[in-house]
């Protein structure tokens, strides 16, 4: 045999194949070219995480240390949510609650992220062959261009025959391809960006998440932009109708703001200051970096208040200003929005004093305090989910572009924030961040956002929006505080996660939504929850943390969002 048994029943990919069979069998009829391309996703996937693990084949890719390579977890997460969503999309148009636009709006998802991934997939398959080639025989290198031709091939009749059932007309079909297979190109040439760029940061399966995620969330910027300004000509037909439907006013806010924040180090970065800087003269050195701060806050401010508003005025017909809007929203409910925004940031200026004084003070494992911020994000997000959901989307979208900021600062050294805001980010890193680049908070702030973001519209599952507080904050904490103080038995001899650990995250998320699904009745949800169905979504995200090497804060509330959906 090619493989020994072990690498192929290791435990993450065993939790993953039983998330992607939970989903597959889930699927109604209509989604069945859905079905095939995802199975095709992932066995390409898997096949190449086995290889490239056993062999070491893509060591040109400076992964992050200690982590597996990740790819299968990373080339069907994304692909197997959009899936999830449209299962839940099909019962809703059977019902008549949704239309089928929203349907097709999704579909145009599945297929732009599964596309990214598969592209990514061949990447990696041919940096595998490139590898080494020199060994190989011509028999060899000709069955490895068969293969990945053949899989070209047969995913492209999959993605094909799915349009045409969706696009009659011949040109917006192949339109329509053409903007599915852009995705691809620039998610092949993006990852290797981000590895090179960003070395020793991730695993690939983490990068493959984060360039597939920034593809389809900026190529439906592009798409907005592009709907926009051509109007109603035929040439629209480039983009689906997706991209000029009636959005509320916080998702180009929310948008507009974090590509500014991305653009500002692009039109700020000049290599010749950072030969200033390192000149042994300090009196230059001081001056010049005052220079280069106000530069950078001149760029920041210019971009922030004017370029981002801009562009959200062009793709959605603002009244005032968006930052005018945003204060009119808030002042709307004055009573709640600004309690809430005062009990942020009462809790938010309390917790950091007291764990940063703690962490450099204190014996706690670091662990431990690390998960004390999960904690606080189901006392800061689960109230505001419940009563203010939309307030709270928006004050997600501010929080991401300060925590963004805040790492381009840090990253920059801008003085006077620079050094402050990395020792004090310092004080809580572990082994899956690197000095270079901090993204724990981030994962855990998007781990709860996102299942409340792609809970917009039609949701006929009240606990789905809830997937990553529930899973980050009480799941993950709870496994992580009981396994290290009590945990004996562990999943596997090389790994730290324990049995009881998991055990404990399961049931304390369990025990949650037993006290949640009554509260949510109250307040004017319809339940329809069942609870084998949440029993097997609980059970599978925990088994996931248990086992998985990447970052979890990640992937965890993905999955579980996505069981919630089925």
């Amino acid at each position: 045999m090619a493989f020994s048994m072990t690498p192929l029943l290791n435990g993450e990919r065993a939790v993953v194949l039983f998330f992607i069979t939970s989903v597959l069998i889930s699927l109604p009829f209509s989604l069945l070219y859905h079905g095939l391309a995802l199975s095709l996703l992932t066995l390409s996937a898997l096949c190449i995480e086995i290889q490239a693990e056993s062999s070491n084949s893509l060591h040109q890719f400076k992964t992050r240390p200690g982590a597996s390579s990740g790819i299968l977890l990373g080339a069907i997460t994304l692909p197997a949510v959009m899936l999830a969503k449209m299962i839940q999309l099909t019962r809703a148009f059977s019902s008549n609650h949704t239309g089928l636009e929203e349907i097709e709006t999704w579909t145009m998802h599945f297929w732009s992220t599964s596309t990214c991934c598969l592209s990514v997939l061949m990447l990696l398959w041919n940096a595998m062959h490139e590898s080494d080639v020199v060994s190989q025989t011509r028999f060899h290198r000709l069955w490895r261009l068969k293969l990945g031709l053949g899989c070209k091939i047969l995913y492209g009749v999959v993605c094909y025959s799915s349009l045409a059932t969706m696009y009659p007309n011949v040109v917006r079909m192949a339109l329509m391809s053409s903007w599915i297979l852009c995705h691809g190109l620039v998610a092949s040439k993006l990852i290797q960006h981000l590895l090179s760029t960003f070395p020793s940061c991730a695993s690939i399966g983490e990068a493959l998440l984060v360039t597939a995620g920034l593809v389809l969330y900026f190529g439906d910027m592009l798409g907005c932009t592009i709907a926009k300004m051509l109007g109603a000509l035929s040439s629209s037909e480039l983009v689906s109708f997706q991209y000029m439907m009636n959005r509320s006013e916080i998702s180009p806010i929310i948008q507009g703001l974090l590509l500014g924040l991305l653009l500002c180090p692009v039109v700020f970065k000049h290599h010749r200051w950072e030969c200033i800087l390192n000149t042994g003269n300090s009196e230059a050195k001081k001056y010049f970096e005052i220079r280069r701060s106000m530069i950078f806050f001149s760029v920041l401010g210019f971009i922030s208040i004017v370029v981002a508003p801009s562009w959200m005025m062009l793709v959605h017909e603002f009244d005032t200003h968006p930052f005018l809007w945003i204060i009119s929203f808030t002042f709307s409910e004055p009573l709640k929005r600004l309690s809430l925004c005062v009990y942020w940031l009462s809790l938010i200026c309390a917790s950091i004093l007291r764990f940063y004084n703690i962490s450099r003070s204190s014996k706690i494992e670091r662990i431990l305090l690390r998960k004390y911020y999960h904690l606080m994000a189901v006392l800061m997000f689960l109230p505001a989910l419940i009563f203010q959901p939309r307030f709270l989307n928006l004050a997600f979208g501010a929080a991401l572009a300060v925590f963004l900021a805040l790492e381009i600062i840090r990253v920059w050294r801008i003085w006077p924030l620079g050094e402050p805001v990395h020792q004090f980010m310092n004080a809580f890193i572990d082994h899956r961040d690197s000095e270079f680049l901090i993204v724990s908070h981030f994962s855990l702030l998007l781990g709860c956002a996102l299942p409340i973001w792609m809970s917009s519209g039609y949701n006929d599952r009240p606990l789905a929006p809830f997937a990553g507080i529930l899973s980050l904050g009480i799941g993950d904490t709870m496994a992580s505080v009981v396994g290290h103080k009590y945990g004996v038995l562990r999943w596997s001899k090389t790994g730290k996660k324990t049995i009881e650990g998991t055990a404990a995250g399961i049931t304390s998320v369990l025990a949650a939504c037993s006290i949640l699904l009554p509260l949510l009745a109250s307040t004017g949800y319809i339940l329809t929850e069942r609870w084998l169905s949440l029993l097997l979504a609980v059970t599978v995200s925990g088994l996931l943390e248990a086992y998985t090497a990447q970052l979890d804060n990640a992937f965890i509330p993905l999955v579980f969002f996505s069981l919630l959906c089925l």
